[in-house]
Formats: structure tokens, C-alpha cells, sequence
């Protein structure tokens, strides 16, 4: 009975878990959604405002009042305006005391002020406890829903119990807090929106330098000297050809720059005989920005499959297609197969198929939605294994493809070597210096340091 009794307890529903009352300076897009979306998770809101009048736009079940009356019937005040207005806040000095202060402003540029904005809130307010949070989502994202992009929730202060507080609301809204520490965080919160994608501006200004180079490399190559010493003009090799010999280039030179800081980090520790000392910059930033050189190379690799494709429906293809068909013609003669073009074909486009698709499963297992529900070995295997293995297919495809070229005098237009022999420099390297460091002359002591060995202790002090 007594069992059965506290069953039913359990439960019944806990009054003690009502959600506490939010202020809201502010009543902007921000204000307005942000609201909306608290009294949707529970919370009673609040709104402190200089017109106590109700708006439509307000959320229907929302309180609007005097800043002071406001502020009264809250322990946490969300500051939903703008810095340059954050004057009025002073004299509700008093009425603010004690009070948790969530500063959520962002600026115009990258480290506009001296201070952030939430330490100058601290400044002017210096008896309320000031947190940084909210500012990394949009209005839009709470209206709409789709927080996917922007879920996660910096927070950041001085007052351990008010961070807590502000990450208790964060989590009830169904966003992800992350304490980034003390207030002196805020700065780098504050620039986090404004940074247009920090880790993709190294590989996107190196991709696009290579690609501007091999384009420009293959227009003197192909139109330029086909102009002047053949009379012919092959201009049209600007929309098809030209980018469909730079897409595969491009994508095997960046795949192999993605494993090539990884082989300079391993000389770099056998060198040093040890693990606890720090890469040099170049190569720090180098690695962080891997994954971001592989997905551009996917996109280049994904555009050479698309335009292989469409190859045949081209006036050209089509044109010296027929011209083969009627000089046989002409010539009363049949070509036989040449079985050994026949076999490169084939194992041309065999090993690129195989390359692509290890190709686009790199890609797939680097996304967080995929990555998260991978141990840490799978992603390993993934990433390094299968990586090593697409880098080795590929270039075999890119081999077996521009080998004709190679000792052919032809393939040297004005001296300069064909494309696919310049695009096989970096790879090659890259797979002729991991297998030396495979062997178990070299594997043992590497894999040695990695797991804490030193050869010289002193470098861990």
C-alpha cells in the first residue's frame, strides 16, 4: 500500500519546478523573440520599456512595464539593446543590484571598443552580476525553429551562480550553453559573429590561387600556343575543358595537402623526440583548417564528375566523333580495338569511380551529425586509413590517365610540362614519405612518442 502510495507520488507533478520570471529590456526583433520563445519553454516574461502601451508585436502573454517595475519582478533582466543606449541603465543603479544581467548585444566590427560591451555593462553597473550569452543566435532561428545552425550558446561571467542561472534558461529553450569562463571572454563571444568564416579563409584563398594559376596554365597551353603555331582557334576550351582538367588537379593537390601537415607533424616529432612541445604556427593552423581543404576538394572532384558527364553532349565531342566515322569511311578501313587503350580506359575510370566514392565518404564522416555517432577509432580508421586509400586511388587514376604524357615531347608545349604531371607532384611525395614512415624502423619510435615516450625529458618541464 505504502509501495503503491509512493508510486503515485512520484508521479504526481512538482509545483516547485515553476519556472521563474525573466525581464527583457528591450523590445526589438530580438527582444520580441526571444520572448516569445520563454513563454513558449514556461517562463513568465516581463517586458521593461519606455511606453508601457502594448503593441501588437509584443508576445500576447507578455507583461509590459516601467523599466523600474520591471526590473522588480525579476532576478535575471535580459539587456536586449545596444550599447549606445546603455546609459538609461544608471539610474536604476539600485533597483538593478544583486540583479543577473544578461548582456546579448553584438557590435558593427570586429573589436570595436576597447572593452566588450558586457564589461562595459559591468562598469556601469558594477553591483549587478553581468553574463554574456544569447548573442550567438538569431531572431530568426528562434522564430523559425531551425536552430541547427546556430544551437550552441556561448556564456560567459564573473559570478559562477549567475552563469548557472543563464545556462538553465538556455537549456530550457532547447539550445546547448557552453561556459566559456570569466567575463574577459566576452570579447571573443562578442567577435565570434562577426568572423566570416575564420577557418575557410585559408583554404579557400589557396584554392583559389592554384585554380586561377592551372586555368591560366592551361589557357597559354591549349588555346594560346594551339592559336599561334596550329592556327587553331580552341577559345570554346574555356568553358568545359580547361576547368574540367583544372577540377581534378585541384582536388588531388588538396587532398594531399590534407595529409601532408600530418607527415611534417610526424618529422617534426621524431626530430624532436617528443610530443610536448608545440608545432610551429604555420603548421598548427595548417591542421585545423584540413577539414575545410578536404570539402573543397570534394566540391572540385564533384565538379569533374559533372562535367565528364557531360563531355559527349558537347558540339566538339560530337563533331570529332563523326569526323573519325567518316575518314574510316572515306578510307574504306575499320580501326580495330586497340585492346591496350581499351584496359587504360577502363582502369582509368575504375579507379576514379572507386576514389570518388571513398572520396564522398570522407566528406560524409566529417560532418558533426555523422562524426558525433562515431567513436573515436571509426572516425580514425575513416579519416586516415580509407583517407590514405582514396589519396592512393586517385592518384593512380590521374597515373594511369596522364601517363602517356610523360615521355611524350609533344606533352611539352613551350618546354612547360602537361598539368597532370605537375598535379602529381604533392601526392606522390606525400604517399612516398608515409610509406617510410610505415615501416617499423620508423612506426615503432613514432608511435613511441605519441604515447608520452621522450627522448629528452627536459622538453616536458
Amino acid at each position: 500500500m505504502n509501495k503503491n502510495s509512493s508510486n503515485i507520488m512520484a508521479l504526481a507533478p512538482n509545483t516547485s519546478n515553476k519556472r521563474e520570471t525573466v525581464c527583457i529590456f528591450g523590445t526589438g526583433d530580438f527582444g520580441r523573440a526571444l520572448g516569445h520563445k520563454l513563454i513558449q519553454s514556461g517562463y513568465p516574461v516581463v517586458y521593461g520599456s519606455r511606453s508601457t502601451q502594448i503593441s501588437n508585436l509584443i508576445p500576447k502573454d507578455a507583461e509590459v512595464l516601467g523599466h523600474a517595475e520591471a526590473a522588480q519582478k525579476a532576478a535575471i533582466i535580459i539587456i536586449a539593446i545596444q550599447r549606445q543606449h546603455y546609459n538609461f541603465l544608471t539610474p536604476l543603479a539600485e533597483v538593478l543590484r544583486g540583479k543577473v544581467l544578461v548582456d546579448i548585444s553584438n557590435n558593427l566590427k570586429l573589436n570595436q571598443y576597447p572593452e566588450s560591451n558586457a564589461e562595459y555593462l559591468s562598469q556601469l553597473l558594477p553591483g549587478s552580476k553581468v553574463v554574456k550569452g544569447f548573442n550567438t543566435v538569431s531572431a530568426w532561428a528562434l522564430q523559425s525553429g531551425t536552430l541547427d545552425a546556430s544551437r550552441q550558446v556561448f556564456v560567459c561571467g564573473d559570478d559562477v551562480e549567475a552563469k548557472q542561472m543563464v545556462m538553465n534558461i538556455v537549456r530550457a529553450l532547447g539550445l546547448t550553453p557552453l561556459d566559456k569562463g570569466s567575463l574577459l571572454a566576452a570579447q571573443e563571444i562578442e567577435n565570434y559573429p562577426l568572423q566570416l568564416f575564420p577557418m575557410w579563409k585559408f583554404p579557400i584563398f589557396l584554392s583559389f590561387g592554384l585554380a586561377t594559376f592551372f586555368f591560366l596554365y592551361c589557357l597559354v597551353l591549349d588555346v594560346i600556343y594551339t592559336y599561334i603555331y596550329e592556327k587553331n582557334n580552341f577559345s570554346f576550351f574555356i568553358a568545359i575543358t580547361i576547368p574540367n582538367r583544372v577540377c581534378p588537379v585541384m582536388a588531388l593537390i588538396l587532398l594531399a595537402l590534407v595529409y601532408l601537415p600530418g607527415i611534417f607533424a610526424a618529422i617534426i616529432q621524431l626530430y624532436r623526440g617528443t610530443k610536448y612541445r608545440r608545432f610551429p604556427d604555420w603548421l598548427d593552423k595548417w591542421m585545423l583548417c584540413r577539414k575545410q581543404l578536404g570539402l573543397i576538394a570534394l566540391a572540385f572532384a564533384s565538379l569533374h564528375a559533372v562535367f565528364t558527364l557531360v563531355t559527349p553532349l558537347r558540339a566538339f565531342a560530337s563533331w570529332r566523333t563523326s569526323k573519325g566515322i567518316i575518314s574510316q569511311a572515306l578510307n574504306n578501313k575499320t580501326e580495330p580495338l586497340n585492346h591496350t587503350n581499351a584496359w587504360l580506359s577502363d582502369s582509368y575510370l575504375a579507379l576514379g569511380i572507386l576514389g570518388y566514392f571513398l572520396f564522398v565518404l570522407l566528406g560524409i564522416t566529417s560532418l558533426p551529425s555523422v562524426s558525433n555517432n562515431v567513436n573515436w577509432r571509426e572516425f580514425r580508421f575513416v579519416q586516415s586509413k580509407l583517407g590514405y586509400l582514396a589519396l592512393i586511388l586517385c592518384t593512380a587514376h590521374t597515373l594511369v590517365y596522364g601517363g602517356k604524357w610523360f615521355l611524350s615531347p609533344s606533352a611539352y608545349k613551350w618546354y612547360l610540362p602537361n598539368i597532370y604531371i605537375l598535379s602529381l607532384i604533392v601526392p606522390c611525395a606525400v604517399l612516398v614519405v608515409k610509406f617510410v614512415l610505415i615501416f617499423p624502423c620508423v612506426d615503432k619510435p613514432l608511435t613511441q612518442i605519441r604515447q608520452g615516450w621522450e627522448r629528452n625529458p627536459k622538453y616536458s618541464e
